[in-house]
């Protein structure tokens, strides 16, 4: 999957550690998906994702928010300025449902922090492109200050004021609500879906924030009721342990896999230590496979195991029913048998 350079037309502050950035985009996409730049930095190459923020009618933005010791983040936040270029993937992601124009549907939205982003591409597309369905959003975040898209929130508020419904979760600025006040745990959910929220009536659900929180709010869904197939999980941040897998770790003395791999109409053959991710052996033979995150996040090096064995030791983005069929995370997945045949499917 090739990167091309994108030219920056705007970056404006949205808060005191986060820039939107808009860009000249040759290509469409859709709500909730996200994309994929890369820069050197004294010789490194680091790749980070970052989800669009604006819906498919508007001009394409994606919101970065500044992490501590992040380079891509900081220099972006720093000193990106309008007619710099990025060089970008195209959009990547499956964080929503096809629009239905004639649906009347009601849309659970659930954010925190910076989760807001492909939230916000959300919402707008659904209001503008479903008129007869509605959206409800619970957005976490520490204090006002902090709140991504304040204003542009506001502002679809006003356009919207029948179908849209926003709660802030302040954890530490007291409001007029003290349902609003606290953070979105199991016993606020419960207390949220009693008395502000009615489960009953929502059909989309759609979550963006750290794993503890979506883990929380799905199992909450669940138990209210919500069938698993209709809640949506987009994680920015997973805990990485470090280790390798076990059965990696007991083969690194073990005979070197030999590895086929397909992508972009071409077959490379390779071979690979065991104690290797599957991601790592292809860039070490210097092949153009795509990926971002490296962590089991996004689904950018999603790839299928056609012949052969991998253990895959972190997954936070598949669904089951691909992991069936045989698709996994190669910056994730270490080889347990002689030989490998794998494709990257770069259309998915």
């Amino acid at each position: 999957m090739q990167f091309q350079p994108l030219t920056v037309t705007d970056v404006q502050k949205t808060t005191r550690d986060a820039v939107v950035v808009t860009l000249d985009a040759p290509f469409d996409w859709v709500q909730g998906q996200y994309l994929t730049f890369r820069r050197d930095f004294d010789g490194t190459e680091i790749r980070r994702s970052y989800s669009i923020c604006s819906a498919p009618d508007e001009a394409l933005q994606v919101g970065i928010k500044r992490v501590d010791g992040g380079a891509f983040s900081t220099w972006a936040n720093d000193a990106l300025a309008p007619g710099d270029t990025l060089d970008t993937m195209p959009p990547m992601g499956r964080f929503h449902t096809d629009i239905a124009p004639d649906a009347a549907r009601h849309y659970l939205l659930v954010a925190a922090g910076s989760g807001i982003t492909p939230i916000l591409s959300i919402a707008k597309t659904v209001l503008a492109r479903e008129p007869q369905s509605r959206v409800t959003l619970l957005y976490a975040n520490r204090a006002v200050n902090s709140i991504m898209f304040h204003t542009e929130l506001d502002d679809l508020k006003s356009c919207y004021l029948t179908r849209l419904a926003i709660a802030h979760i302040l954890k530490h600025d007291a409001q007029d609500i003290p349902l609003f006040t606290g953070r979105i745990d199991a016993d606020k959910l419960s207390q949220l879906f009693a008395q502000w929220v009615q489960i009953d009536t929502v059909d989309e659900a759609f979550i963006c924030g750290p794993q503890g929180l979506m883990e929380t709010v799905r199992a909450s869904l669940q138990d209210h009721g919500m069938a698993p197939d209709h809640i949506h999980i987009e994680l920015f941040a997973a805990a990485q342990t470090g280790r390798l897998p076990q059965a990696a770790r007991a083969a690194v003395a073990a005979k070197p896999t030999e590895v086929t791999l397909r992508i972009d109409g071409a077959a490379h053959v390779i071979t690979m230590e065991r104690d290797q991710s599957l991601l790592d052996a292809v860039r070490e033979n210097a092949i153009d496979a795509p990926f971002a995150c490296k962590a089991g996040v996004c689904s950018t090096c999603m790839c299928r195991v056609i012949e052969g064995e991998v253990e895959m030791i972190q997954n936070h983005a598949l669904e089951d029913y691909e992991v069936a069929r045989g698709y996994v995370l190669s910056c994730q997945s270490y080889p347990l048998t002689e030989k490998l045949v794998v494709e990257y499917d770069v259309g998915h």
